[in-house]
């Protein structure tokens, strides 16, 4: 089995011109998905809006929100994340303040779910999209039948450390086979939910919240590569770490040189993305930027 690794110096691919509302800039970029073409989506948090930088780009355009912090269709406030359904080219944006899940196609809004305290977003192969929230659940809506409550995938169960419950889910990975990963983050760890379980087993973490190699801090972005290797920006520690499924503790693949804004230092990561390639991208929150950390081939 080939274990990938990384460059440990970083290329900003985007961001990096400070913090604020210009094009080459972000502020506070949580959610990120990068598409086959290497075009990185960006929930820009604290600009209200989803900027799309390019492949390569020096500069980003604005592809929903940027009209001002509001409740308006054309607005968002505080978006969390954002997923592109690569059949329909449309964009699906986690609207946080305003409490709805809003899609976004051609300049025209429709909002799917309304209602709801919506952390992040997934995409199965399928087309089924979950749905983290803020009330200890993860719920998933059939495509194109979102004018329901969806059905609970994932805890439900209220607050708290049982395997059936969650503490503050935050980032969800769908695979192929519907298992749902979530990094539970006030539980300090990773949990996997098969398809149709009543409970959750730990994948990382769970170890209480700390920086040794067996335990994590308030994880947020989680992503799986086809090895089954769960990937978790481990937020409080300014680094990105692997797991596999039944180890005792991960390992450090890229950051951990403590908080800064170095290449090869993050100051809290939070979404994570892989392109078509492997290399890996991480929104460096605090530095405002987009970290693309090359795979070594």
């Amino acid at each position: 089995l080939k274990f990938n690794t990384w460059k440990q110096n970083a290329i900003t691919v985007a961001g990096g011109n400070g913090y604020g509302p210009k094009l080459n800039q972000l502020c506070l970029p949580a959610g990120i998905f990068v598409d086959e073409s290497k075009n990185i989506f960006i929930a820009d948090y604290s600009n209200h809006r989803i900027v799309e930088w390019k492949y390569n780009a020096k500069e980003g355009q604005i592809i929903a929100g940027g009209n001002g912090q509001g409740n308006r269709m054309d607005q968002l406030s505080y978006p969390t994340d954002v997923i592109i359904d690569q059949q329909t080219h449309s964009i699906i944006i986690a609207d946080w303040q305003n409490r709805r899940v809003i899609r976004w196609l051609n300049q025209k809004q429709d909002i799917l779910i309304d209602n709801i305290d919506c952390g992040r977003l997934a995409m199965d192969k399928h087309g089924f999209l979950y749905v983290s929230d803020c009330r200890n659940e993860v719920r998933r809506w059939k495509m194109g039948e979102y004018n329901n409550e969806g059905i609970v995938v994932a805890g439900g169960n209220g607050y708290g450390y049982q395997l059936n419950q969650l503490c503050r889910p935050a980032y969800i990975f769908v695979d192929d086979n519907q298992s749902i990963y979530i990094s539970d983050q006030f539980n300090h760890r990773v949990m996997k939910w098969k398809k149709g379980a009543k409970e959750g087993i730990i994948v990382a973490g769970g170890n209480g919240e700390g920086r040794n190699l067996n335990q994590l801090s308030h994880p947020l972005g989680v992503i799986v590569d086809d090895l089954d290797q769960i990937y978790v920006a481990d937020f409080g520690n300014h680094r990105i770490v692997r797991w596999y499924e039944g180890k005792e503790e991960g390992e450090v693949v890229v950051g951990g040189n403590g908080q800064g804004n170095l290449s090869n230092q993050l100051n809290v990561p939070m979404g994570l993305s892989f392109d078509d390639e492997g290399n890996l991208y991480v929104a460096d929150y605090l530095n405002h930027r987009i970290e693309k950390f090359e795979i070594v081939l």
